[in-house]
């Protein structure tokens, strides 16, 4: 059996939770740029030591990988978290957030149970279902974002959340998201059933501890 389309299968088994980020009450919030600043600073801080273990996941996938390839591609992605992290400093830096506030601040309950997931995934599978891992992330904010701009056009010009929205949404944050969904295709094409179906489960539980992301942080959840 072929498996040419596992990310339309991914996407499929997971439409309603996607569903849920865009109605979500802090979602929607950044999209009309109503949302309390402190719930942003909240998300934001907890974000940002969630990045932290989410580049130590494509760490551990360069150094278990055999494939030259995907070493690259996990390589470039600690990389490419970098930018990501200098968005997170802009924000931490208007917020007034210091280096000695995130560092004493503790991974909230969801954060922890997210990203140790992730990391074990990473120590104790193979390259897929490392990609598989990260991408709930990755691609959910390209997706989130666009929504964004296509119900409100003036959510990138917000003072405040603009540039939030505008990161996330722009055509160079989704060429880096083209490249993983490629890999996950071209990598799973001879996959059988029942390893579509682990990488389904994978899928799932990411997917789910990205809503619960949006609702720690709506809740300010410890």
């Amino acid at each position: 059996m072929k498996n040419q389309n596992t990310v339309a299968r991914l996407l499929d088994a997971t439409k309603d939770i996607w569903a849920a980020y865009n109605q979500h009450p802090f979602v929607l919030g950044i999209q009309d740029g109503t949302l309390d600043r402190e719930k942003f600073r909240y998300y934001i801080i907890q974000d940002y030591l969630y990045l932290e273990e989410y580049a130590k996941t494509f760490a551990i996938g360069v150094a278990k990988t055999r494939d030259h390839k995907m070493a690259n591609l996990f390589a470039k992605y600690i990389s490419v978290m970098n930018g990501e992290l200098d968005v997170h400093q802009g924000y931490l830096a208007r917020l007034g957030v210091t280096k000695e506030d995130i560092e004493a601040t503790p991974r909230s309950l969801d954060n922890l149970s997210y990203t140790s997931y992730m990391l074990r995934v990473a120590y104790e599978e193979g390259d897929v279902e490392i990609l598989t891992a990260i991408l709930a992330c990755a691609y959910s904010y390209e997706v989130i974002a666009k929504n964004m701009v296509k119900n409100n056009p003036a959510s990138v010009e917000d003072e405040f959340y603009g540039s939030w929205v505008k990161g996330y949404a722009s055509d160079g944050y989704a060429e880096e998201n083209v490249i993983l969904l490629e890999a996950m295709d071209d990598l799973t094409r001879d996959y059988t059933e029942k390893q579509i179906q682990h990488l389904i489960d994978i899928f799932v539980a990411c997917s789910r501890y990205e809503l619960a992301f949006w609702e720690m942080s709506w809740n300010l959840s410890k």
